[in-house]
């Protein structure tokens, strides 16, 4: 009897949690969401990204993230958790977005966009990517990104996407001279 309690708890406890789908190419074309409404949308990251850029004797200023020494060389690290959320900042051009995942920091953005090699989903892009990093830019800087995190995509809740609000009404009917 408490096997079959614990079961309806946890069924329960996942039925209220996010429904979390890749964002695709598809899914934007199919609602033709305005950018209005996508500012409105709850973005999540699908996989954690790791940014890392080597600090040199003369560029020592921290920005968000925690000194390492790989290597033998001193790297800053920013590190974005899978599931952070993230919201859309603008679009630099059509099928373009600038996904902020840190609060009150306008100018630290990924830029995401569909990727063909994965099912059209919005991944992470990169300015350049070779076998085993890519190039980001972030808070105005270069950053490294492991090649791991060229699949890293936008997630969304299709509960909350999908939530229609109706209003109805009936009438009472209108007849000649109010009568």
């Amino acid at each position: 009897m408490k096997y079959i309690a614990l079961f309806l708890v946890l069924i329960t406890a996942a039925s209220c949690g996010p429904n979390l789908r890749p964002f695709t190419q598809n899914l934007y074309d199919q609602y033709q969401w305005s950018d209005n409404e996508l500012e409105r949308i709850q973005f999540y990251l699908s996989d954690d990204v790791v940014l890392t850029r080597q600090l040199t004797g003369g560029s020592s200023e921290i920005i968000s993230g925690e000194i390492k020494i790989i290597d033998g060389r001193k790297v800053e690290q920013v590190v974005i958790r899978r599931g952070t959320p993230g919201v859309l900042l603008f679009k630099p051009k059509q099928n373009r977005f600038a996904i902020g995942f840190e609060s009150n920091a306008d100018e630290r953005y990924l830029i995401f966009g569909p990727n063909p090699k994965a099912g059209d989903r919005y991944s992470l892009l990169a300015s350049d990517w070779n076998r085993r990093d890519g190039t980001v830019t972030y808070d105005g800087r270069k950053w490294s990104v492991n090649s791991g995190s060229a699949f890293s995509s936008l997630m969304v809740d299709l509960k909350k996407i999908n939530k229609v609000e109706n209003s109805s009404r009936t009438a009472g009917g209108r007849r000649v001279n109010g009568k």
